[in-house]
């Protein structure tokens, strides 16, 4: 009962500190999207204030932080790339970053707009991912959203129907993950955002100090791991892909440089 209640407070003050991030995302300009505001004249600003919202509901859907071993070992390796996404994308320093894990099965791995990270521990277990692997992996989600993914997606809807740019932006949100035709016209958008957060995420990474061999390694594991490895979807590289694309990275950052650039490469 104790550990249970232990959790419960800890997932309380996790909620608490995400509603104040939005709260204060508010304050500094960024509004959070209303039921009436419209997707014309969408900025990064409100993608970032709506994600925090989003972001603390799904907190409270979690047990947080559960296995504190775990948590703490995921916030290690996330504080030395989100340094260094600091160093590379000056827009994130200004972030309220925030990092969680969670023991749902459901739950993988992803980052927010504006840095709010969610990550599972039955995931890592399930591909048995050591520290280089979590890196990777985290990188890749982290620079989906340094990248600005979310918005770039919202822009690219506008433009194959500019119809949306008149109607809810909270339809739009809903659309782009739920509507089966606008999803079918994103997937090329969403592959791309794939293959360059993988290709981003290891730069990122390998910056950070991570060896890049050792980062090829997480696509290794997800392709062993995946029940059809040599399938791609229109939205989705397959994993032998991904793992490819990867070990030819990694071989070139080898070859090439004996250690990482003080500087980015993109």
């Amino acid at each position: 009962m104790r550990t249970a209640s232990n959790r419960r407070r800890r997932a309380g003050r996790a909620l608490l500190r995400s509603l104040l991030n939005a709260l204060f995302a508010l304050l500094a300009g960024a509004s959070v999207p209303t039921s009436a505001q419209t997707a014309a004249g969408l900025t990064q600003q409100t993608v970032i204030a709506r994600a925090a919202e989003v972001y603390a509901t799904r907190l409270n859907d979690h047990v947080l932080d559960g296995d504190a071993r775990f948590a703490a070992r995921v916030n290690a390796i996330a504080a030395t790339l989100i340094a260094r996404a600091r160093r590379d994308y000056p827009e994130t320093a200004d972030w309220a970053w925030e990092v969680h894990t969670t023991s749902d099965p459901d739950q993988n791995a992803d980052c927010m707009a504006g840095g709010k990270i969610l990550i599972s521990l039955a995931y890592i277990q399930r591909l048995e991912l050591n520290d280089a692997d979590l890196a990777m992996l985290l990188a890749h989600e982290i620079e989906h959203a340094a990248l600005r993914h979310n918005l770039k997606e919202y822009q690219q809807a506008l433009l194959l129907d500019p119809r949306w740019a008149s109607r809810p932006f909270l339809e739009l949100e809903h659309a782009v993950d739920n509507d089966s035709g606008l999803m079918d016209q994103l997937a090329s958008t969403n592959y791309e955002q794939e293959v360059e957060a993988d290709r981003e995420g290891m730069l990122l990474a390998w910056r950070a100090g991570w060896p890049a061999a050792q980062l090829a390694g997480y696509f290794r594991k997800m392709y062993r791991n995946s029940a059809e490895p040599r399938r791609s979807k229109p939205d989705y590289p397959s994993p032998q892909l991904r793992w490819q694309a990867a070990r030819e990275l990694a071989a070139t950052l080898q070859k090439n440089y004996v250690q990482a650039p003080t500087e980015p490469l993109h």
